[in-house]
């Protein structure tokens, strides 16, 4: 009958445990293999979590992508809906106003004045002379008038010109403005807009003719996407583009003229 090898076991002082065999040099530390063992796993298993984490990290980044595309969107749909709002109503005096505005503007263009210029080349003080003539001559109480302000922490100093009608006519409403802007999508066009900011002040009409409470909360929404616009592209937004900047052109009148007073002819 042959003879079964067997082997020993020996606890060593750290428990550790040493199995030999007879005849063989060598030995096996049990808890050396099993701590290799459990370290290679260990590892694996961190290596496999750090996968997951990178894998979760990306997912994050696209769900913020796409919630920032759809924050995007639904800011400039509301944009486009406010403007769109205040851009249809209108009431009869504004349009009375409006359709006299645009005879005169049409009639004026192509003749020259007392300056050498046509409308067409910018002379825009003999087109408001004209404008503003006709709506007297029409029996509204129109003038010329020069905003001017000064320098202030929030934004510069500047002076603009434009025309106004103040209506008297319904004393139960008080008196009603009416401002007339002959280059008013000019005045918010920008250089460097996004496409988003750009389409919306292409749905600007040329001339602007609407009540002051029309005209402000036009400012307000266009000055909210100007300003979308730039914090988007990181860039600096100038003082001149801010709400109260804008505000100031039609609000801090200083001078109201009437046209038969001014100075020069008018076509």
């Amino acid at each position: 009958m042959a003879r079964r090898t067997m082997s020993h076991r020996i606890l060593t002082c750290d428990k550790s445990e040493i199995v030999t065999f007879p005849g063989d040099p060598a030995s096996i530390n049990i808890s050396d293999t099993i701590f290799d063992f459990l370290n290679y796993e260990s590892l694996k298993s961190i290596r496999l979590d750090f996968c997951d984490e990178n894998e979760n990290d990306d997912d994050d980044d696209e769900e913020k992508d796409e919630s920032e595309n759809v924050e995007d969107n639904q800011f400039w749909e509301t944009q486009h809906q406010l403007l769109q709002s205040v851009l249809y109503r209108t009431t009869s005096l504004e349009s009375q106003i409006r359709s006299i505005t645009k005879e005169a503007i049409k009639e004026g263009n192509g003749i020259i004045c007392s300056c050498r210029r046509t409308p067409d080349d910018g002379c825009k003080t003999c087109l408001m002379k004209e404008v503003c003539s006709r709506l007297q001559i029409a029996g509204f109480n129109s003038a010329i008038c020069k905003s001017k302000w000064k320098n202030s922490p929030d934004i510069p100093s500047g002076e603009h010109t434009f025309i106004d009608v103040i209506d008297s006519s319904n004393p139960k409403k008080g008196e009603l403005r009416v401002i007339i802007e002959l280059n008013f999508r000019a005045e918010f066009e920008m250089a460097r807009g996004c496409d988003e900011y750009n389409r919306l002040v292409k749905n600007l009409s040329e001339v602007f003719i609407g009540k002051i409470e029309r005209l402000l909360s036009l400012i307000k929404i266009l000055c909210a996407a100007a300003k979308k616009c730039m914090k988007d592209k990181k860039m600096y937004i100038g003082p001149w583009r801010k709400q109260k900047y804008m505000q100031a052109k039609w609000l801090k009148t200083r001078e109201r003229v009437e046209a038969a007073k001014l100075t020069g002819q008018v076509f």
